[in-house]
C-alpha cells in the first residue's frame, strides 16, 4: 500500500526476479470472481460485469478480458473521476488505475436482485451469499485499500490461487513510457479516451503508421495536465520492437512540438 493506504498493488519475488500484479491485474482478479458468482447464482441474465480501463491498461490485459474472460470493456480518460463515472453507469463496474487505485461498485438495481434472491440449493445460495458479502466488504468509495486487499485475499482463497497462478492467466507485453518535453504542450490535444490525438494536424497519421510497422504494437501521446512534457505510451510483441516504437513516436511528437 501507499502511505495513506488508498492504493494497493501485490508483488512476489522468486528465481526469476521480481513480478509486480498491479491495478490491472486486480481489476481483472475481481471480474473474473464476480462473472463466475453471477452465473452460479444464476443471475447472469440479470445482471452484467463491466470492466473499466484506460488506455495505460496493458493490451494484453484487454485481449484476456475480451476473448477469454468475455467481459465488456469500457475506455475512459486517464484519472479515477473518469473510471468512477464509468462504473457507475454498469450493473457491476469494477475499476482499478495501474497504480491500484479502484473498487467494485454495484448499483442500486444490483444490490436489490443480489439482496432478494432466494436460492434453490447449495451451490446457488453459496453464489448468493459470496456477492452479498462482497457488497459488504468493498468500498464503493474510491481510496480504500485495506478494504481492497480484503477483497484481493478473499478470492485468491475461494479459487486457491498462487500469485504465479494469478500472474500466469495472462503475459503482458513489452512496453515503454517516454516523457517528452516541448515547448507548449497546449498543441497537443487528444480524443478517444486519449487513445488519439486530434492535434496537431497529421500527426496521428504519422503515429498509426509507426504503430503498423511493429507486430501487437500499440502507442499513444497525451499532454500533462501539469507541465509542458507529452507522455508517450508504447508496446509491442518484443522488448527491442517496444523502445523502437517508443522511440519512433518520441520522434514524431518532437517533430511537431
Amino acid at each position: 500500500m501507499d502511505g495513506d493506504a488508498d492504493r494497493l498493488v501485490y508483488y512476489f519475488t522468486d528465481s526469476n526476479g521480481f513480478h509486480l500484479l498491479d491495478g490491472d491485474r486486480i481489476a481483472i482478479l475481481g471480474a473474473v470472481f464476480l462473472k463466475e458468482m453471477l452465473e452460479k447464482a444464476f443471475l447472469a441474465d440479470k445482471l452484467k460485469v463491466a470492466l473499466i480501463q484506460t488506455a495505460y491498461a496493458n493490451g494484453a490485459s484487454t485481449e484476456y478480458v475480451r476473448k477469454v474472460l468475455d467481459v465488456p470493456i469500457e475506455v475512459t480518460a486517464t484519472g479515477v473521476k473518469h473510471l468512477h463515472h464509468a462504473a457507475a453507469r454498469h450493473d457491476i463496474g469494477v475499476y482499478f488505475e495501474a497504480n491500484g487505485h479502484g473498487t467494485i461498485l454495484f448499483s442500486e438495481k444490483a444490490i436489490q436482485i443480489i439482496r432478494e434472491t432466494e436460492p434453490r440449493n447449495p451451490g446457488q445460495k453459496h453464489a448468493v451469499d459470496s456477492l452479498s458479502a462482497t457488497i459488504d466488504l468493498v468500498n464503493q468509495t474510491v481510496g480504500d485499500a485495506i478494504s481492497d486487499m480484503l477483497f484481493v485475499e478473499v478470492v485468491l482463497a475461494h479459487k486457491a490461487w498462487s500469485p504465479e497462478h494469478w500472474l500466469g492467466i495472462y503475459k503482458d507485453l513489452p512496453n515503454r513510457l517516454v516523457r517528452v518535453t516541448v515547448n507548449d504542450r497546449s498543441l497537443f490535444r487528444t480524443e478517444d479516451a486519449e487513445r488519439k490525438l486530434g492535434s496537431p494536424k497529421g500527426i496521428q497519421d504519422e503515429i498509426d503508421k509507426a504503430v503498423a510497422s511493429y507486430v501487437k504494437g500499440r502507442a499513444f501521446a497525451r499532454p500533462s495536465g501539469t507541465e509542458d512534457v507529452v507522455r508517450v505510451y508504447a508496446e509491442a510483441h518484443f522488448p527491442r520492437e517496444a523502445e523502437a516504437l517508443a522511440a519512433n513516436v518520441e520522434d514524431i511528437v518532437k517533430k511537431y512540438g
